[in-house]
Protein backbone atom coordinates (compact mmCIF):
# COMPACT_ATOMS: atom_id res chain seq x y z
CA UNK A 1 0.00 0.00 0.00
CA UNK A 2 1.16 3.70 -1.37
CA UNK A 3 1.90 6.12 1.64
CA UNK A 4 -0.51 8.15 -0.21
CA UNK A 5 -3.27 5.63 0.17
CA UNK A 6 -2.45 5.20 3.86
CA UNK A 7 -2.91 9.34 4.24
CA UNK A 8 -6.07 8.93 2.72
CA UNK A 9 -7.03 6.34 4.82
CA UNK A 10 -6.33 7.46 7.81
CA UNK A 11 -8.10 11.02 6.81
CA UNK A 12 -11.32 8.62 5.90
CA UNK A 13 -10.52 6.89 9.48
CA UNK A 14 -10.16 10.36 11.39
CA UNK A 15 -13.74 11.70 9.61
CA UNK A 16 -15.34 8.99 10.62
CA UNK A 17 -13.80 9.18 14.57
CA UNK A 18 -15.59 12.78 14.66
CA UNK A 19 -18.74 11.30 12.75
CA UNK A 20 -18.67 8.98 15.38
CA UNK A 21 -18.45 11.44 18.07
CA UNK A 22 -21.04 13.32 17.22
CA UNK A 23 -23.59 10.74 16.96
CA UNK A 24 -22.99 9.57 20.09
CA UNK A 25 -23.65 12.83 21.32
CA UNK A 26 -27.41 12.18 20.67
CA UNK A 27 -29.42 9.04 22.39
CA UNK A 28 -31.15 8.52 18.82
CA UNK A 29 -28.26 8.26 16.70
CA UNK A 30 -25.70 6.72 19.31
CA UNK A 31 -26.47 3.21 17.45
CA UNK A 32 -24.46 4.91 13.84
CA UNK A 33 -22.26 6.82 15.79
CA UNK A 34 -20.83 3.08 17.17
CA UNK A 35 -20.63 1.76 13.04
CA UNK A 36 -18.55 4.94 12.17
CA UNK A 37 -16.61 4.26 14.87
CA UNK A 38 -16.02 0.17 14.36
CA UNK A 39 -15.54 1.14 10.77
CA UNK A 40 -12.98 3.91 11.21
CA UNK A 41 -11.17 1.43 13.32
CA UNK A 42 -11.28 -1.51 11.02
CA UNK A 43 -10.00 0.82 8.38
CA UNK A 44 -6.93 2.68 10.93
CA UNK A 45 -5.94 -1.08 11.58
CA UNK A 46 -6.24 -2.25 7.93
CA UNK A 47 -4.16 0.79 6.42
CA UNK A 48 -1.02 0.21 9.37
CA UNK A 49 -0.69 -3.43 8.94
CA UNK A 50 -0.67 -2.81 4.96
CA UNK A 51 1.20 0.27 5.25
CA UNK A 52 4.80 -0.90 4.85
CA UNK A 53 6.04 0.16 8.48
CA UNK A 54 4.60 -3.53 9.64
CA UNK A 55 7.32 -6.81 9.02
CA UNK A 56 6.75 -9.22 11.72
CA UNK A 57 2.76 -9.83 10.80
CA UNK A 58 2.91 -13.10 12.62
CA UNK A 59 3.22 -11.83 15.83
CA UNK A 60 0.89 -8.64 14.68
CA UNK A 61 -1.07 -11.27 13.78
CA UNK A 62 -1.04 -13.26 17.22
CA UNK A 63 -1.41 -10.32 19.42
CA UNK A 64 -4.99 -9.33 17.07
CA UNK A 65 -6.36 -12.45 17.58
CA UNK A 66 -5.48 -12.59 21.43
CA UNK A 67 -6.86 -8.97 21.48
CA UNK A 68 -10.10 -9.76 19.87
CA UNK A 69 -10.60 -12.74 21.80
CA UNK A 70 -10.47 -11.10 25.08
CA UNK A 71 -11.94 -7.93 23.63
CA UNK A 72 -15.05 -9.82 22.33
CA UNK A 73 -15.31 -12.16 25.08
CA UNK A 74 -15.56 -9.39 27.59
CA UNK A 75 -18.04 -7.59 25.51
CA UNK A 76 -20.04 -10.95 25.80
CA UNK A 77 -19.75 -11.81 29.40
CA UNK A 78 -19.79 -8.17 30.95
CA UNK A 79 -22.78 -7.04 32.73
CA UNK A 80 -24.24 -3.87 32.08
CA UNK A 81 -23.57 -2.69 35.95
CA UNK A 82 -20.08 -3.70 35.05
CA UNK A 83 -19.87 -1.61 32.74
CA UNK A 84 -17.91 1.59 34.24
CA UNK A 85 -15.06 -0.99 35.67
CA UNK A 86 -14.81 -2.42 32.09
CA UNK A 87 -13.91 1.21 31.15
CA UNK A 88 -11.88 2.03 33.85
CA UNK A 89 -9.76 -1.06 33.24
CA UNK A 90 -9.29 -0.33 29.44
CA UNK A 91 -8.50 3.20 30.41
CA UNK A 92 -5.21 1.64 32.37
CA UNK A 93 -4.74 -0.65 29.32
CA UNK A 94 -4.44 2.68 26.85
CA UNK A 95 -2.16 4.16 29.52
CA UNK A 96 0.26 0.77 29.95
CA UNK A 97 0.74 0.86 26.17
CA UNK A 98 2.05 4.75 26.12
CA UNK A 99 4.10 3.69 28.97
CA UNK A 100 5.12 0.82 26.62
CA UNK A 101 5.69 2.32 23.69
CA UNK A 102 7.64 5.06 25.27
CA UNK A 103 10.44 2.81 26.63
CA UNK A 104 10.39 1.15 23.43
CA UNK A 105 10.90 4.34 20.97
CA UNK A 106 13.40 4.92 23.66
CA UNK A 107 15.71 2.76 23.21
CA UNK A 108 15.23 1.74 19.47
CA UNK A 109 15.78 5.82 18.74
CA UNK A 110 18.34 7.22 21.67
CA UNK A 111 21.80 6.87 19.71
CA UNK A 112 20.11 7.35 15.77
CA UNK A 113 18.79 11.04 16.47
CA UNK A 114 21.00 14.24 17.22
CA UNK A 115 20.45 17.84 17.45
CA UNK A 116 17.18 19.28 17.98
CA UNK A 117 15.40 16.71 16.59
CA UNK A 118 16.42 13.84 19.47
CA UNK A 119 15.69 16.56 22.08
CA UNK A 120 11.74 17.24 20.67
CA UNK A 121 11.38 13.21 20.24
CA UNK A 122 12.98 12.72 24.16
CA UNK A 123 10.46 15.55 25.47
CA UNK A 124 7.85 13.45 23.36
CA UNK A 125 8.67 10.33 25.05
CA UNK A 126 8.78 11.79 28.57
CA UNK A 127 5.88 13.51 28.48
CA UNK A 128 3.78 10.39 26.87
CA UNK A 129 5.31 8.07 29.80
CA UNK A 130 4.27 10.20 32.31
CA UNK A 131 0.82 10.32 31.15
CA UNK A 132 0.29 7.32 30.55
CA UNK A 133 1.54 6.05 33.82
CA UNK A 134 -1.06 8.14 35.87
CA UNK A 135 -3.51 6.92 33.30
CA UNK A 136 -2.59 3.65 34.34
CA UNK A 137 -2.35 3.91 38.03
CA UNK A 138 -5.33 5.99 38.63
CA UNK A 139 -7.52 3.81 36.11
CA UNK A 140 -6.56 0.64 37.90
CA UNK A 141 -7.69 2.09 41.24
CA UNK A 142 -10.90 3.57 39.92
CA UNK A 143 -11.28 0.44 38.75
CA UNK A 144 -11.44 -1.16 42.02
CA UNK A 145 -13.46 1.62 43.49
CA UNK A 146 -16.30 1.01 41.02
CA UNK A 147 -16.19 -2.64 41.15
CA UNK A 148 -16.31 -2.35 45.44
CA UNK A 149 -12.52 -4.16 45.76
CA UNK A 150 -11.39 -0.34 47.29
CA UNK A 151 -13.75 1.60 49.49
CA UNK A 152 -15.64 4.14 47.21
CA UNK A 153 -14.77 6.69 50.56
CA UNK A 154 -11.69 9.20 50.14
CA UNK A 155 -8.56 8.54 51.63
CA UNK A 156 -6.14 11.72 52.09
CA UNK A 157 -2.99 11.49 53.36
CA UNK A 158 -2.16 14.48 55.45
CA UNK A 159 -0.52 17.72 53.22
CA UNK A 160 -1.75 15.70 50.48
CA UNK A 161 -1.63 18.83 48.28
CA UNK A 162 2.00 19.35 49.39
CA UNK A 163 2.30 16.01 48.39
CA UNK A 164 1.16 16.05 44.96
CA UNK A 165 3.16 19.45 44.32
CA UNK A 166 6.49 17.71 45.41
CA UNK A 167 5.55 15.06 42.74
CA UNK A 168 4.67 17.98 39.91
CA UNK A 169 8.38 19.43 40.92
CA UNK A 170 10.19 16.36 40.99
CA UNK A 171 9.08 15.03 37.58
CA UNK A 172 9.94 18.51 36.25
CA UNK A 173 13.25 18.00 37.75
CA UNK A 174 13.93 14.62 36.43
CA UNK A 175 12.43 15.80 32.74
CA UNK A 176 15.60 18.10 33.06
CA UNK A 177 17.73 15.54 34.32
CA UNK A 178 16.54 13.25 31.56
CA UNK A 179 16.83 15.54 28.68
CA UNK A 180 20.30 16.06 30.16
CA UNK A 181 21.02 12.64 30.56
CA UNK A 182 19.75 11.67 27.04
CA UNK A 183 22.54 13.38 25.55
CA UNK A 184 24.80 11.30 27.01
CA UNK A 185 23.08 7.86 26.88
CA UNK A 186 22.34 7.82 30.44
CA UNK A 187 18.55 8.60 30.18
CA UNK A 188 16.88 5.70 31.02
CA UNK A 189 17.55 6.01 34.83
CA UNK A 190 15.54 9.67 35.55
CA UNK A 191 12.94 8.55 33.12
CA UNK A 192 12.35 5.22 35.47
CA UNK A 193 12.02 7.76 38.35
CA UNK A 194 9.90 9.40 36.83
CA UNK A 195 7.67 6.49 36.01
CA UNK A 196 7.74 5.81 39.40
CA UNK A 197 6.67 8.97 40.39
CA UNK A 198 3.35 9.23 37.84
CA UNK A 199 2.81 5.57 39.31
CA UNK A 200 2.05 7.01 42.71
CA UNK A 201 0.70 10.29 41.44
CA UNK A 202 -2.33 8.61 39.62
CA UNK A 203 -2.95 6.40 43.19
CA UNK A 204 -2.69 9.15 45.21
CA UNK A 205 -5.18 11.42 43.13
CA UNK A 206 -7.68 8.88 42.56
CA UNK A 207 -7.59 7.42 45.76
CA UNK A 208 -8.46 11.08 47.36
CA UNK A 209 -11.94 11.41 45.14
CA UNK A 210 -14.68 9.85 46.75
CA UNK A 211 -17.82 7.89 45.70
CA UNK A 212 -20.10 10.78 44.42
CA UNK A 213 -17.26 11.94 42.13
CA UNK A 214 -16.03 8.31 40.53
CA UNK A 215 -18.60 9.29 36.87
CA UNK A 216 -16.05 12.27 36.67
CA UNK A 217 -12.93 10.08 37.50
CA UNK A 218 -14.37 7.99 35.07
CA UNK A 219 -14.64 10.84 32.48
CA UNK A 220 -10.90 12.27 33.15
CA UNK A 221 -9.80 9.07 32.91
CA UNK A 222 -10.75 8.56 29.40
CA UNK A 223 -9.63 12.21 28.45
CA UNK A 224 -6.08 11.35 30.03
CA UNK A 225 -6.23 7.80 27.86
CA UNK A 226 -6.80 10.38 24.92
CA UNK A 227 -3.90 12.35 25.61
CA UNK A 228 -1.70 9.10 26.22
CA UNK A 229 -2.75 7.94 22.52
CA UNK A 230 -1.93 11.77 21.65
CA UNK A 231 1.12 11.35 23.16
CA UNK A 232 2.17 8.01 21.50
CA UNK A 233 1.18 8.79 18.08
CA UNK A 234 4.07 11.71 18.46
CA UNK A 235 6.20 9.21 19.53
CA UNK A 236 5.96 6.69 16.86
CA UNK A 237 4.93 9.49 13.43
CA UNK A 238 1.74 8.43 13.33
CA UNK A 239 -0.55 11.02 12.62
CA UNK A 240 -4.06 9.26 12.78
CA UNK A 241 -3.00 8.32 16.48
CA UNK A 242 -2.62 11.83 17.38
CA UNK A 243 -5.88 13.01 15.80
CA UNK A 244 -7.92 10.41 17.79
CA UNK A 245 -5.97 10.76 20.59
CA UNK A 246 -6.85 14.48 20.39
CA UNK A 247 -10.42 13.96 19.78
CA UNK A 248 -11.16 11.36 22.85
CA UNK A 249 -8.67 14.11 24.86
CA UNK A 250 -10.29 17.09 24.62
CA UNK A 251 -14.30 15.37 24.39
CA UNK A 252 -13.07 13.44 27.78
CA UNK A 253 -12.04 17.12 28.96
CA UNK A 254 -15.29 18.85 27.87
CA UNK A 255 -17.10 16.21 29.25
CA UNK A 256 -15.50 16.31 32.97
CA UNK A 257 -16.22 19.64 33.04
CA UNK A 258 -19.72 19.82 31.84
CA UNK A 259 -20.24 17.23 34.51
CA UNK A 260 -18.86 19.10 37.25
CA UNK A 261 -21.24 21.94 36.31
CA UNK A 262 -24.02 20.00 36.84
CA UNK A 263 -22.80 18.89 40.09
CA UNK A 264 -21.80 22.54 40.77
CA UNK A 265 -18.25 21.55 41.68
CA UNK A 266 -14.62 22.95 40.56
CA UNK A 267 -13.25 20.40 37.95
CA UNK A 268 -9.74 21.11 39.78
CA UNK A 269 -11.42 20.47 43.31
CA UNK A 270 -12.43 17.30 42.66
CA UNK A 271 -8.84 16.25 40.55
CA UNK A 272 -6.77 18.04 43.94
CA UNK A 273 -9.06 16.69 47.28
CA UNK A 274 -12.35 15.29 45.60
CA UNK A 275 -15.56 14.51 47.31
CA UNK A 276 -16.06 14.55 51.06
CA UNK A 277 -13.22 17.63 51.77
CA UNK A 278 -15.25 20.72 52.36
CA UNK A 279 -17.61 20.08 55.01
CA UNK A 280 -16.96 22.03 57.77
CA UNK A 281 -18.50 20.21 60.75
CA UNK A 282 -20.29 16.94 61.60
CA UNK A 283 -23.39 16.19 58.71
CA UNK A 284 -27.01 16.25 60.18
CA UNK A 285 -28.38 12.69 61.56
CA UNK A 286 -31.02 11.49 59.80
CA UNK A 287 -33.99 11.46 62.48
CA UNK A 288 -37.57 10.21 61.55
CA UNK A 289 -39.28 6.76 60.95
CA UNK A 290 -39.86 5.48 57.74
CA UNK A 291 -43.67 4.17 55.78
CA UNK A 292 -43.34 1.35 54.16
CA UNK A 293 -45.48 0.38 51.38
CA UNK A 294 -46.04 -2.44 49.40
CA UNK A 295 -46.30 -3.11 45.72
CA UNK A 296 -50.11 -3.48 45.64
CA UNK A 297 -50.93 0.14 47.45
CA UNK A 298 -48.32 1.61 45.15
CA UNK A 299 -50.23 0.38 42.28
CA UNK A 300 -53.28 1.82 43.57
CA UNK A 301 -51.13 5.30 43.90
CA UNK A 302 -49.98 5.09 39.98
CA UNK A 303 -54.19 4.25 39.05
CA UNK A 304 -55.09 7.44 40.46
CA UNK A 305 -52.26 9.91 39.54
CA UNK A 306 -51.91 11.58 35.77
CA UNK A 307 -47.91 12.41 36.31
CA UNK A 308 -45.53 9.84 36.88
CA UNK A 309 -41.77 10.56 36.92
CA UNK A 310 -38.97 7.71 37.44
CA UNK A 311 -35.87 8.45 38.39
CA UNK A 312 -32.99 5.05 38.00
CA UNK A 313 -30.23 4.47 40.13
CA UNK A 314 -27.50 2.01 40.26
CA UNK A 315 -30.07 0.18 41.98
CA UNK A 316 -31.83 -0.39 38.46
CA UNK A 317 -28.51 -1.75 36.76
CA UNK A 318 -27.54 -4.47 39.38
CA UNK A 319 -31.24 -5.84 39.89
CA UNK A 320 -30.92 -5.77 35.83
CA UNK A 321 -34.68 -4.30 36.09
CA UNK A 322 -34.88 -1.74 32.96
CA UNK A 323 -36.93 -4.02 31.24
CA UNK A 324 -39.60 -4.20 33.45
CA UNK A 325 -39.27 -0.77 34.19
CA UNK A 326 -39.95 -0.81 30.47
CA UNK A 327 -42.91 -2.57 30.82
CA UNK A 328 -44.58 -0.49 33.20
CA UNK A 329 -43.79 2.29 31.46
CA UNK A 330 -45.89 1.17 27.94
CA UNK A 331 -48.91 0.28 30.54
CA UNK A 332 -49.17 3.28 32.58
CA UNK A 333 -49.06 5.21 29.04
CA UNK A 334 -51.28 3.34 27.46
CA UNK A 335 -53.73 4.18 30.13
CA UNK A 336 -53.06 7.84 29.17
CA UNK A 337 -50.92 9.01 32.25
CA UNK A 338 -48.09 11.29 31.59
CA UNK A 339 -44.84 9.11 32.16
CA UNK A 340 -41.24 10.34 32.23
CA UNK A 341 -38.40 9.43 33.09
CA UNK A 342 -35.84 12.11 35.22
CA UNK A 343 -31.52 11.71 34.66
CA UNK A 344 -29.02 13.14 37.22
CA UNK A 345 -25.81 13.46 35.78
CA UNK A 346 -23.71 11.17 37.64
CA UNK A 347 -26.42 8.78 38.35
CA UNK A 348 -24.64 5.27 38.26
CA UNK A 349 -21.28 4.69 38.20
CA UNK A 350 -20.00 6.73 34.73
CA UNK A 351 -21.81 9.16 32.43
CA UNK A 352 -24.72 8.30 30.79
CA UNK A 353 -24.83 4.70 32.38
CA UNK A 354 -29.02 5.23 32.53
CA UNK A 355 -29.53 6.40 29.78
CA UNK A 356 -27.61 3.33 28.27
CA UNK A 357 -29.81 1.11 30.19
CA UNK A 358 -32.72 2.81 29.02
CA UNK A 359 -31.82 2.56 25.78
CA UNK A 360 -31.28 -1.22 25.87
CA UNK A 361 -34.86 -1.82 27.22
CA UNK A 362 -36.24 0.80 24.26
CA UNK A 363 -37.33 3.35 26.59
CA UNK A 364 -38.78 5.87 24.07
CA UNK A 365 -36.21 8.63 24.23
CA UNK A 366 -38.50 11.44 24.44
CA UNK A 367 -39.81 10.95 27.48
CA UNK A 368 -36.14 10.85 29.12
CA UNK A 369 -35.15 14.09 30.58
CA UNK A 370 -31.82 15.40 31.68
CA UNK A 371 -31.97 17.16 35.78
CA UNK A 372 -32.37 20.76 34.72
CA UNK A 373 -35.28 20.17 32.37
CA UNK A 374 -37.38 18.49 34.42
CA UNK A 375 -36.65 19.58 38.14
CA UNK A 376 -39.04 22.58 37.79
CA UNK A 377 -41.42 20.04 37.23
CA UNK A 378 -41.86 18.01 40.48
CA UNK A 379 -44.58 20.34 42.27
CA UNK A 380 -46.64 19.19 39.61
CA UNK A 381 -45.98 15.69 39.63
CA UNK A 382 -48.58 13.24 41.72
CA UNK A 383 -46.10 9.85 42.29
CA UNK A 384 -42.35 9.82 41.49
CA UNK A 385 -40.41 6.69 41.90
CA UNK A 386 -36.56 6.39 42.73
CA UNK A 387 -35.49 2.88 41.93
CA UNK A 388 -32.06 2.36 43.11
CA UNK A 389 -31.08 5.87 43.57
CA UNK A 390 -29.61 7.50 46.74
CA UNK A 391 -26.96 10.29 46.93
CA UNK A 392 -28.68 12.14 43.67
CA UNK A 393 -32.56 12.62 45.34
CA UNK A 394 -30.58 13.68 48.70
CA UNK A 395 -31.84 17.05 50.33
CA UNK A 396 -29.23 17.25 52.46
CA UNK A 397 -27.05 17.99 49.22
CA UNK A 398 -28.79 21.18 49.47
CA UNK A 399 -29.83 22.36 53.31
CA UNK A 400 -27.09 20.79 54.87
CA UNK A 401 -23.80 23.02 54.33
CA UNK A 402 -21.47 20.21 56.40
CA UNK A 403 -22.55 17.05 54.03
CA UNK A 404 -19.98 15.67 52.10
CA UNK A 405 -22.36 16.27 49.07
CA UNK A 406 -23.25 20.18 50.14
CA UNK A 407 -23.98 21.84 47.09
CA UNK A 408 -24.57 19.40 44.16
CA UNK A 409 -27.48 19.82 42.47
CA UNK A 410 -29.91 16.89 43.11
CA UNK A 411 -33.25 16.05 41.71
CA UNK A 412 -36.04 17.24 44.03
CA UNK A 413 -38.08 14.73 44.17
CA UNK A 414 -39.55 15.62 47.43
CA UNK A 415 -41.64 18.48 46.14
CA UNK A 416 -43.69 15.96 44.35
CA UNK A 417 -46.94 14.63 46.21
CA UNK A 418 -45.61 11.33 46.67
CA UNK A 419 -42.11 9.90 46.43
CA UNK A 420 -41.58 5.84 46.24
CA UNK A 421 -38.19 4.85 47.40
CA UNK A 422 -37.39 1.07 45.75
CA UNK A 423 -34.10 -0.09 48.12
CA UNK A 424 -33.05 -3.41 49.53
CA UNK A 425 -32.64 -1.33 52.52
CA UNK A 426 -31.70 1.80 54.59
CA UNK A 427 -28.38 1.34 53.64
CA UNK A 428 -26.11 4.39 52.84
CA UNK A 429 -25.54 5.35 48.57
CA UNK A 430 -22.20 4.85 47.11
CA UNK A 431 -21.09 7.99 48.80
CA UNK A 432 -21.67 7.03 51.93
CA UNK A 433 -24.14 9.75 53.23
CA UNK A 434 -27.62 9.41 55.11
CA UNK A 435 -30.41 10.32 53.04
CA UNK A 436 -33.37 12.56 54.97
CA UNK A 437 -35.93 11.51 52.06
CA UNK A 438 -36.26 8.42 52.94
CA UNK A 439 -38.15 10.02 56.48
CA UNK A 440 -40.43 12.62 55.02
CA UNK A 441 -43.68 12.54 55.60
CA UNK A 442 -44.70 12.32 51.91
CA UNK A 443 -42.32 9.47 51.18
CA UNK A 444 -42.80 5.88 51.52
CA UNK A 445 -40.37 2.64 51.14
CA UNK A 446 -40.61 0.23 48.69
CA UNK A 447 -38.45 -2.46 50.29
CA UNK A 448 -36.60 -5.40 48.39
CA UNK A 449 -34.95 -6.47 45.27
CA UNK A 450 -35.65 -3.61 42.54
CA UNK A 451 -36.73 -6.06 39.57
CA UNK A 452 -38.90 -8.38 42.01
CA UNK A 453 -40.24 -5.34 42.86
CA UNK A 454 -41.30 -4.54 39.46
CA UNK A 455 -42.73 -7.33 38.75
CA UNK A 456 -45.20 -7.26 41.59
CA UNK A 457 -45.84 -3.95 40.61
CA UNK A 458 -46.90 -4.76 37.15
CA UNK A 459 -48.76 -7.73 38.27
CA UNK A 460 -50.56 -5.85 40.21
CA UNK A 461 -51.17 -2.61 37.63
CA UNK A 462 -52.48 -5.45 35.37
CA UNK A 463 -55.18 -7.00 37.41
Amino acid sequence: MSQGLVTMSYIAASILFILSLSGLSQQETSRRGNYFGMLGMAIAIIATVFGGHVTAYAILAGALLIGGTIGAFAAARVEMTQMPELVALMHSLVGMAAVLVGYASFMEHSSTLIGAEKTIHELEIYIGVFIGAVTFSGSVIAFGKLCGKISGKPVMLPARHWLNLIMLIATVFFGYRFLAGAEAGAGLVPLLIMTAIALVFGVHMVMAIGGADMPVVVSMLNSYSGWAAAATGFMLSNDLLIVTGALVGSSGAILSYIMCRAMNRHFLSVIAGGFGSAGGGEAAEIEGEVQPIEAEETAALLRESKNIVIIPGYGMAVAQAQHTVNEITKLLTSQGKKVRFAIHPVAGRMPGHMNVLLAEAKVPYDIVFEMDEINEDFPNVDVSIVIGANDIVNPSALNDPNSPIAGMPVLECWKGETTIVMKRSMASGYAGVGNPLFVLENTRMLFGDANDRLQALLKALQS
